[in-house]
C-alpha cells in the first residue's frame, strides 16, 4: 500500500494543495471569471476548509496572483526544447516551419486562450500580476526565439542583423491571423487544421523572403 502523496496530507482527506489547489483556482477562475469565483468556490471544488485556503492565500486577490505566476511557471520553459531543435537543424526553412506549427498548437490552445483573456479582462485591476504574465512568458520567450535565430544566423543558415525584431515579426506572421480570430470571437471560430498549416507555410515563406540565404528549402 503506497503512502499519500504531499498534496493528500494537508486539509481533508484526498483535498487539494500546492500546485493542486493552484490548478483547481484557475479552474474556477476561468470558468466563473475574476467577479465570479469565490474562495468558497475554490475550496469546496478542492475539497478543503475555507480555513485551510484563507491560511494559504489570505484574499482572493492573493491567490489569483499566484494562481497566474503558478501557470507562467509551468509553461516557462515549454519552447526550450523546440528551440533547441530549430538551431540543431540544417533544413532551416524546415525547422521553422515545426517552430510555426508549435506555436499554433501551443499559443492556440484552449488552456493558452482563456489565461490570456482573464489576465487581460484583469490587467486594469491587477497591473503588476499582467505585467508579470508579459514578462516572463511572451517577453522570455520572444528573448529565446531571438537567441535561436542568431544562432542560425551564426551558422549561415539565416541573415539577421536584429535577431529580436526578427523573433517579434516570425511570431506575428505565425499568429496574428489566428490569434484575432479567436480573441475576438471567445475562441469560437476555430482553425481547420489545414488552413493553420497553410497559415504557417506562408509564414516561414515571407520571413525567408526577408531574412534567407536564398538556399534553404521552406518544408
Amino acid at each position: 500500500m503506497t503512502s499519500p502523496s504531499p498534496t493528500q496530507r494537508r486539509g481533508r482527506p484526498g483535498g487539494s494543495s500546492g500546485t493542486d489547489l493552484l490548478a483547481v483556482a484557475r479552474d474556477v477562475l476561468l470558468a466563473r471569471r475574476y467577479a465570479g469565483a469565490t474562495m468558497d468556490a475554490v475550496a469546496a471544488q478542492a475539497r478543503i476548509s475555507k480555513q485551510t485556503l484563507y491560511k494559504q492565500y489570505p484574499s482572493k486577490e492573493i491567490l489569483y496572483a499566484a494562481v497566474v505566476r503558478d501557470w507562467v511557471d509551468r509553461g516557462r520553459d515549454a519552447m526550450a526544447p523546440h528551440l533547441q531543435k530549430l538551431m540543431a537543424t540544417d533544413d532551416v526553412g524546415q525547422g521553422l516551419l515545426e517552430l510555426c506549427r508549435t506555436l499554433h498548437h501551443g499559443v492556440l490552445s484552449a488552456p493558452v486562450l482563456q489565461m490570456r483573456t482573464l489576465i487581460t479582462a484583469e490587467a486594469e485591476r491587477f497591473p503588476d500580476v499582467a505585467a508579470d504574465y508579459a514578462s516572463r512568458s511572451w517577453d522570455h520567450n520572444q528573448a529565446l526565439l531571438a537567441d535561436a535565430l542568431r544562432h542560425l544566423a551564426g551558422r549561415g543558415l539565416l541573415r539577421v542583423d536584429h535577431p529580436e525584431v526578427a523573433a517579434e515579426q516570425l511570431t506575428w506572421l505565425t499568429l496574428a491571423a489566428p490569434l484575432n480570430r479567436l480573441t475576438l470571437t471567445g475562441g469560437a471560430a476555430r482553425y481547420p487544421a489545414e488552413e493553420l498549416d497553410d497559415i504557417a507555410h506562408e509564414a516561414v515563406v515571407t520571413f525567408l523572403a526577408r531574412y534567407g540565404t536564398g538556399e534553404e528549402a521552406s518544408g
